[in-house]
């Protein structure tokens, strides 16, 4: 478990939106839990999700929101405020001091002072929550593998933590299978978590996961189809935030969703894990994904890649190609033995029972080292060499 700072983000100015978010989430252990634009729902993200600091953009009209981020740090004094703006006036700053406002910060921000701040908000609290490593799992195609990549990643941090439980979340609420991958079933789910707008608590978990022999505790999917429609963005983020702090690892198998909800999981996880295969359906999907990602200010030191099913004889693309095509190495591989993978998906039983020596076993299990031992991780960087085949196709597109 880490200690890092949990931010709301009130922010009316859409054009200065993904600017925000990328000097934010640069800073290291910085986790966007809320992001709201209309001041009258700052109070409502306070009393719903679990922070340490509250950032207030002033502008376009900081006569206007000012006195919102001073009600907040007034109503809230075990809360940080921060505020932004490019006015420097002195009326501000000594308004802001006034009113408990711990940091007033000028724009560009500077990353460094940022940093300084959130570490001092750290130092100074001295109940700061221990959080647990969130990871999340997203295929760039249908069937790419990111559920049986999630299962088994879950079940080998499991086996390497011993003494603290490793959750599984299943995000795919219509269609995921994690309860079937473990054979497990629940007569509650994550639907349930998201009929209470208040804080959860640790009771309410227990209530919902199911336990799994192997050390695995799972989350599952809604049991009704159009239970989906009722689960929101602020749902899936207070859940995400409680189980952080009750676990060492949560594995989330998905966002599935490009909408508010996913986006604000991947703001959340501290690894984000793209799974690929060597097919070109996928390496087109992966770079539009990249793009979104880097035109809306998501830090991508927190992505990785991993390419599945490598060496299956139908491929015709190599890794260093899509490498070179993406500008972003391979974080991992998983190789391809489809029959092991088959029969344990079939079985309901993760790889490390059904097939303990098969490759994709062992990969993952490698996987699970790495991730447990972020000072021997390599951190994706762009590629320098590789072939041309796909740089053709993608610049004739």
């Amino acid at each position: 478990m880490r200690r890092s700072i949990r931010v709301i983000v009130f922010n009316a100015d859409e054009e200065y939106s993904a600017t925000l978010r990328a000097e934010l989430l640069v800073v290291p252990g910085v986790q966007i839990v809320a992001e709201v634009d209309d001041p009258s729902l700052i109070e409502q993200a306070v009393k719903q999700f679990p922070a340490e600091v509250v950032i207030v953009h002033l502008d376009p009209v900081p006569n206007l929101t000012f006195p919102v981020a001073a009600a907040v740090a007034s109503g809230h004094p075990d809360l940080a405020v921060f505020v932004i703006s490019e006015n420097t006036d002195s009326q501000y700053i000594l308004a802001s001091m006034r009113a408990g406002i711990r940091e007033f910060l000028t724009k560009p921000l500077d990353t460094n002072l940022v940093k300084e701040s959130m570490e001092k908000i750290l130092a100074q609290s001295a109940s700061s929550v221990q959080l647990g490593t969130m990871i999340s799992i997203m295929g760039t195609i249908g069937g790419a593998g990111a559920s049986t990549l999630a299962t088994n990643l879950a079940v080998e941090l499991a086996k390497m933590t011993k003494q603290e439980p490793v959750i599984l979340v299943d995000l795919d609420f219509r269609f995921g299978q994690q309860g079937t991958m473990l054979d497990l079933q629940s007569g509650y789910t994550i639907a349930d978590l998201c009929d209470t707008p208040e804080q959860l608590d640790e009771s309410m978990i227990e209530k919902a996961i199911i336990k799994h022999a192997n050390g695995v505790h799972l989350l599952a999917r809604p049991n009704h189809f159009f239970q989906a429609d009722q689960i929101t963005a602020a749902h899936c983020i207070s859940v995400l935030s409680t189980l952080q702090q009750m676990y060492e690892y949560v594995i989330i198998d998905g966002p599935t969703r490009s909408d508010a909800g996913g986006m604000s999981v991947l703001d959340l996880a501290d690894i984000n894990i793209l799974v690929m295969q060597l097919l070109l359906t996928s390496v087109h999907n992966t770079r539009r994904i990249l793009e979104a990602l880097r035109e809306n200010g998501y830090n991508l030191e927190r992505f990785r890649l991993v390419c599945n099913r490598v060496g299956c004889d139908c491929s015709h693309l190599g890794i260093e190609n899509i490498e070179e095509t993406l500008h972003m190495k391979f974080f991992h591989q998983i190789p391809d033995d489809w029959k092991s993978v088959s029969v344990a998906i079939n079985m309901g039983v993760p790889l490390a029972e059904s097939a303990p020596k098969s490759q994709p076993r062992l990969a993952i299990q490698e996987l699970a080292k790495r991730i447990a031992n972020p000072q021997e991780e390599t951190k994706a960087e762009p590629a320098k060499t590789g072939g041309r085949l796909l740089s053709r196709i993608f610049n004739s597109a």
